[in-house]
C-alpha cells in the first residue's frame, strides 16, 4: 500500500517546479524510498509538479465493483520538449513517446496521464497501444499498467475547449465522458484472455479548473449502469501545459 500524499511535490534544490536536473528520470520498476512503515513515499519525482489524491488507488478501488473518482493536478513551469526531456520522464514514460500510439494527437497526454500514475501510483507500463491484443476488432484501450499486482487498463483523453480558453461545457463534457465509457466498455469485452485487465481507469487531463468541474458534474450525472466499474481520474493541469492538448 501506497502513502496518502495530498501536498505538492517539492523539486530538487536548484531545481524550478517541473524542471528537474538530467539524471532525474524515474524508474518505477526499482524500488522507491520507504517511509517508517515500509510504504512508498509518493509522489515520485519527475516532469512537473505532481499533487492532489497521490497513492489512493488500492484493492477496495482496484477490484470493487464500484466506480471510483481521483483528481490530482500537473503544473508545468515549461512546456515539455520530445524527445530531448525523455531522460525527465519514468521509464515507461519515456517508452511511451519513443513508441508510436494507434493514430491522432493524444500522444503526449498519453504518455503524461502514464506518469500521474507511475509517479503516483508506482504502476509498472506492460503495453502500449498498439502491443494489446483483442479476440475481435473495435475500441482499444491506451494502454496496460499494473497497480499492486492488479492488471490495469488506461483509456486516456482530454477536457479542453478549442480556442483555449474557451468554457467547457457540460453538453460537450457529457457526450465525451458516455463516448469514453462506452468504448471501455467494449474494449473490456473484446480484449484478449493474455491481456485481460481486471478494471480499466479513464484518464482525463483537463485544461484548467473549469473544465475539471464541468467534467465533475458530468460524472455525477453519469447513469450507474455507464460509469460501471471505471475508475475516473482527473488531472488538472496548469501552466505551461497546451503541448498536452495540441500535442506539438
Amino acid at each position: 500500500m501506497r502513502t496518502l500524499v495530498l501536498v505538492s511535490l517539492v523539486t530538487a534544490a536548484c531545481s524550478s517546479p517541473g524542471e528537474v536536473g538530467p539524471d532525474a528520470g524515474t524508474d518505477v520498476d526499482a524500488a522507491p524510498d520507504a517511509t517508517a512503515d515500509g510504504s512508498s513515499t509518493v509522489p515520485l519525482a519527475g516532469f512537473g509538479d505532481l499533487a492532489g489524491m497521490c497513492g489512493v488507488l488500492n484493492d477496495p478501488e482496484l477490484t470493487g465493483p464500484g466506480p471510483t473518482l481521483v483528481h490530482a493536478s500537473l503544473t508545468f513551469a515549461r512546456r515539455y520538449n520530445d524527445p530531448a526531456d525523455r531522460p525527465l520522464l519514468t521509464t515507461g514514460g519515456a517508452r511511451m513517446m519513443a513508441t508510436p500510439n494507434a493514430g491522432g494527437s493524444s500522444g503526449m497526454s498519453e504518455a503524461f496521464a502514464y506518469e500521474q500514475l507511475a509517479r503516483c501510483e508506482l504502476a509498472p507500463l506492460l503495453k502500449t497501444e498498439t502491443e494489446i491484443t483483442y479476440d475481435v476488432t473495435g475500441k482499444i484501450t491506451d494502454l496496460e499498467v499494473t497497480i499492486d499486482g492488479h492488471k490495469i487498463g488506461v483509456s486516456v483523453t482530454r477536457a479542453v475547449a478549442y480556442p483555449f480558453g474557451q468554457p467547457y461545457t457540460l453538453s460537450a463534457a457529457t457526450t465525451l465522458l458516455m463516448r469514453k465509457l462506452e468504448d471501455i466498455q467494449a474494449s473490456t469485452m473484446n480484449v484478449s484472455a493474455a491481456d485481460r485487465w481486471e478494471k480499466q481507469i479513464l484518464a482525463y487531463m483537463a485544461f484548467d479548473d473549469q473544465a475539471a468541474t464541468t467534467l465533475d458534474q458530468a460524472w455525477s450525472m453519469m447513469d450507474a449502469s455507464i460509469k460501471g466499474d471505471t475508475i475516473l481520474l482527473v488531472t488538472t493541469t496548469h501552466g505551461d501545459d497546451q503541448f498536452l492538448y495540441s500535442n506539438q
